[in-house]
This record gives structure tokens, sequence and C-alpha cells, in this order.
């Protein structure tokens, strides 16, 4: 059991630290746009059938849905981001953290229907702001899908500092 409960402390530690590699400098709606296709253009090139979502604030700036995605993953998407704002961080993180306390959403109230622990949700974080929207996967499993979205964030704060976007 203790390595089990070591390896899951680790986990989520090192997914934590992750989300602290990717600060934007800014977020504005040119470059949820920009976050957004880079998502589709590299889904349609590896022939992934995922959600995109990005939101600013309450404000839904990009949705798409690619071949072999359907309802279900825009309800997903929708309890991944319940889930980020309420938590302040992403689901993934979210769902590990509770899975190394031996916890659930329940727990804290909080109905599954409602709120997903899956990964897939990041939030949006700009350098001296903080969390100011959310990018948000669906459709792989739950890793792949929050791996998607932090190399996302990685390649739009690599166009942000090269003055590309």
């Amino acid at each position: 059991m203790a390595d089990t409960q070591d390896d899951a402390t680790a986990l989520v530690e090192r997914l934590e630290a992750e989300l602290r590699d990717v600060t934007l400098v800014r977020f504005g709606h040119d470059d949820a746009w920009w976050l957004g296709t880079w998502v589709w253009r590299v889904a349609a090139e590896r022939d992934l059938p995922v959600v995109v979502d990005v939101r600013r604030g309450e404000h839904q700036l990009v949705h798409a849905s690619r071949p072999g995605t359907c309802a279900d993953n825009d309800g997903w998407v929708e309890r991944k981001v319940r889930t980020v704002r309420r938590f302040g961080t992403a689901s993934y993180v979210v769902g590990r953290r509770l899975a190394a306390k031996g916890q659930t959403l329940a727990d804290y109230g909080l109905d599954p229907a409602r709120y997903a622990t899956a990964g897939g949700c990041v939030p949006v974080v700009v350098d001296g702001a903080g969390a100011v929207g959310t990018l948000a996967v669906s459709g792989l499993p739950q890793a792949d899908d929050h791996a998607l979205a932090l190399e996302a964030l990685r390649a739009l704060r690599a166009a942000q500092e090269a003055g590309e976007v």
C-alpha cells in the first residue's frame, strides 16, 4: 500500500509541476482561437477523435468536435470544466488527488453527474492574473486528453514568446 500511495503522491506532484510550466503571457480571443485550432489541427494530423473547448471565464470562445466524437463528449467537457472551476486545478489532478486519499467527489458533496475528475480539462493561467479560463479535451483516455491539453498550452506559450500570436 505504501508504494501505491507513494506512486499516487508522486504522480500528483508531477502533474502539479507540469501545470506550473504552462503559464501564459496573456489570453485573449485570438489566443483562444489559436489554441483551439492548434488542438483541432494536431488531432486531425494524428487522427484523434476529440472535442476541444476553450473558454475565457464563462465565455465559450471555441468548441469543435472531430469525427468519432458524440454529444457524450460535450457532457464530459461540461463536467470537467465545472471541476476545474471548483477546485482551481486540472480535472486530472483533482481525480488523482482524490484517488490518493481514497476519496471521491461524494466526499465533497458533489454530484458526479455534474462534475468529472477525468483528465482533459486544464486551467488557462496568465502570469500575474491567475486562472482566466479553461482548455478541455475529451475523447481519448483521460491521461491522453490531459497530455494533449498541456501540449497545446506549451505550444501557445512558445508561439506567444516567439511573437507568432
